[in-house]
């Protein structure tokens, strides 16, 4: 017996998890886990669930094809470890983090390979025996580096995400758009709050009692994409920018890990560019 994560997406409608639940039984499926959501104001149904099968992947998806509304989206995941890249610039709070997880085993993923801008991280992901790929982008266009950074990523088979680790560059939508909800981004702020450079700076002055991060996919508008998580530290009048930024760095890894357990796990649902998470 082998587990499988279904995930189903599509337009509302009485009886959704009768059906899947009937035909998961019918196929001996065995349920260990399962959790739906109905969007009302959409009219739109999500459901994730956890079985283990000895029945094909495409008899089960056949099957569910079948009963489901028209345009169902289904995806049938095996439970096996995922490939990602992570993008990194200077700061070595966020990548850190991960690398530090994933050398305890508490990251079920690959990690292919580090790409940077600069070579500051290399020796910091050395120390992990992982790639690092150092593609400047200093007297070239974006477009060329760009091109450059894909020429790498093409050397590797599977890449399920990429993760932008601190990576302080803008996307192209060419470059976006070749992975459409798999570029995880973390934003250091509570978005939509203080959007661009500097936001400590921007809290500060503000004079906020709370400070933020967001981790959300990349879309074309700058810091838009869907929200995957978020965290906040309490900070108060003693705070100058600096000390801001230095506990904002400590929730900027905590969030952008806790999203990436997510993603991993495929516990996220994408639909006009909210999520669902179970």
């Amino acid at each position: 017996m082998t587990n499988r994560r279904v995930l189903i997406e599509c337009d509302d409608e009485k009886g959704l998890v009768y059906k899947v639940s009937t035909i998961f039984y019918e196929l001996n499926l065995n349920i260990l886990s399962n959790s739906e959501f109905v969007d009302s104001e959409n009219g739109r149904f999500f459901m994730r669930s956890v079985v283990t099968t000895e029945s094909s992947d495409l008899e089960l998806k056949d099957r569910l094809r079948a009963l489901l509304p028209k345009e169902a989206q289904i995806k049938i995941v095996t439970d096996e470890r995922k490939k990602i890249v992570l993008f990194a610039t200077k700061e070595s709070h966020a990548l850190g983090d991960i690398l530090i997880r994933y050398d305890s085993s508490e990251l079920d993923a690959d990690i292919l390979a580090v790409i940077s801008n600069h070579s500051t991280l290399e020796s910091l992901t050395s120390r992990f025996d992982i790639p690092f790929f150092h593609i400047s982008a200093d007297g070239i266009s974006r477009k060329e580096h760009e091109s450059r950074v894909l020429k790498c990523l093409r050397d590797f088979e599977q890449i399920d995400y990429i993760v932008l680790a601190k990576y302080m560059r803008i996307l192209t939508p060419e470059f976006v758009t070749l992975y459409e909800n798999r570029i995880i981004n973390i934003h250091h702020s509570f978005l939509p709050a203080f959007i661009g450079a500097n936001p400590y700076k921007q809290a500060y002055d503000r004079g906020v009692k709370i400070i933020g991060a967001t981790a959300h996919f990349v879309n074309n508008d700058l810091d838009e994409g869907p929200i995957i998580a978020q965290g906040v530290s309490h900070v108060d009048h003693a705070y100058d920018w600096h000390g801001m930024q230095r506990l904002g760095r400590d929730t900027e890894k905590i969030v952008l890990s806790q999203a990436l357990k997510l993603a991993l796990e495929d516990r996220i649902f994408v639909y006009k560019n909210r999520s669902v998470i179970f």
